[in-house]
């Protein structure tokens, strides 16, 4: 039941940002005077729609996106009277120009050719077109904010979190840096001594502790040697006596890899003692938000910017035997799945509870929204940014006759970009649909 419950938490919390989204587009699209016949969320057969005005508002079968129909999206062609269109056009793709333009002329009726999208200036093209992303990363910079600044982020904090069971004295190698526990292995130094799960540190040697990365430091340095802990437990301080054991152990890069040379681990004496750090939540101020947001754009940016490379995992894990890449992309079928995943677990009061599992789902759907913000302004048709991108460029040939006292360019005819736009579109129904069939035969699982 639980599993359900979170996949239709995420089911409706992407059907409100899409109808957010498109809402974007709507007001101000209406407040610079375009006419604008249908509002929609969803794809194929209507479900539910009721008219208001001029504007047929409604909900679609297929909650996997949506648009608003502004009027005159595409100008006639140079030499063609407004409504009097000439097919000329001898070659296919030409064709299906053609017929696009006179789709969009035959919505045009005469009292509305002053109401038509592709008469507005490009600064209000680009608010239009931008409405929509914009609005999405408006809601991903709520609910991030709430969360962080409401509930707070787990940080590692210098306590104990997993203590392990015994000293691994297999040497490491490349293709194992982390050696497991063995038959005959001692017990860990942390568990011969006592600790406890999330024992705090306070100090070590009686030297102060503030972070993890003091207690790592300071376990390193002392392999083999007499070394006193003052830990927190409960509402007690108590002294731990304990001597780490003395390891080789493979040294790492900055960016977390294994150092290697001439094939082997670079290897380096240091203490042991069989501790994992804890973590707390921790909330942030007002202040932190933009930029943690930001940051967060820049991950998402960096992801989308690999769907191609990554596709190609994806389809050999969906019809082969490889493992699906967790860090790779996913269908809304597969965020759905998520979504019930964390909502179906089980989490102690201690370690957040039920609060832990809204904050995650929050999370997820802010994640979405930024994906939809990043991805829109991709500067290809058919998405805002492909629009956008269109404006800019009118812009900057208005601008430049303008300058050099040249006749007005007229408006950028953004159909000729229509066989690009019907080429991404199908890309994107390919990607999707193989995404949504490896996301049923070979789900990602973040939780194993």
């Amino acid at each position: 039941m639980l599993f359900l419950v979170g996949v239709l938490v995420v089911v409706v919390g992407v059907a409100l940002s899409i109808a957010l989204h498109e809402i974007g587009h709507l007001v101000p699209a209406k407040k610079f005077g375009v006419k604008v016949t249908q509002y929609m969320v969803g794809f194929g057969p209507t479900m539910w729609s009721r008219r208001r005005g001029e504007t047929e508002y409604g909900i679609k079968a297929i909650p996997l996106g949506g648009y608003v129909r502004m009027v005159g999206m595409l100008p006639p062609r140079k030499g063609d009277a407004e409504g009097q269109l000439r097919t000329v056009s001898t070659g296919r793709f030409s064709q299906m120009v053609d017929q696009a333009r006179a789709d969009s002329m035959e919505e045009v009726r005469p009292e509305d050719r002053d109401r038509v999208f592709y008469k507005l200036s490009p600064g209000k093209k680009i608010i239009v077109m931008l409405g929509g992303p914009l609005m999405n990363l408006l809601i991903a910079f709520v609910l991030i904010t709430g969360v962080i600044t409401l509930y707070g982020l787990p940080q590692v904090a210098p306590k104990v979190g997993l203590i392990s069971e015994c000293v691994p004295t297999a040497t490491p190698t490349v293709e194992s840096p982390h050696p497991a526990c063995a038959a005959g292995d001692p017990a860990s130094p942390a568990k011969a001594a006592g600790f406890q799960q999330n024992d705090r540190i306070l100090a070590v040697n009686g030297q102060p502790i503030t972070t993890w990365d003091e207690v790592s430091a300071a376990i390193r340095d002392n392999g083999g040697k007499q070394m006193t802990f003052l830990v927190q437990r409960g509402g007690d301080e108590v002294a731990v006596p304990v001597v780490p054991a003395k390891l080789e152990r493979a040294t790492y890069d900055q960016q977390g890899e294994p150092i290697t040379k001439d094939g082997e681990l670079v290897l380096r004496s240091m203490g042991f003692m069989g501790i994992t750090p804890g973590s707390e939540l921790v909330t942030k101020p007002l202040t932190e938000a933009p930029g943690f947001v930001w940051d967060r754009t820049l991950d998402t940016a960096s992801i989308i910017w690999r769907i191609p490379e990554k596709m190609v995992g994806v389809a050999q894990a969906a019809f082969g035997s490889g493992a699906r890449d967790p860090n790779g992309p996913i269908s809304v079928v597969g965020v759905g799945r998520i979504g019930g995943e964390v909502a179906a677990l089980e989490v102690p009061a201690d370690q957040g509870g039920n609060w832990l599992k809204i904050a995650q789902l929050v999370l997820l759907i802010a994640s979405l929204n930024l994906a939809l913000f990043v991805f829109n302004l991709i500067p290809l048709l058919p998405l805002d940014g492909g629009h956008v991108a269109g404006a800019i460029w009118e812009s900057i040939k208005k601008g430049w006759a303008k300058l050099t006292h040249r006749p007005d360019p007229g408006y950028v005819d953004v159909a000729k970009g229509l066989p690009i736009a019907y080429g991404m579109s199908l890309v994107l129904i390919t990607m999707s649909v193989l995404l949504i069939y490896a996301d049923i035969v070979k789900p990602i699982s973040i939780f194993g």
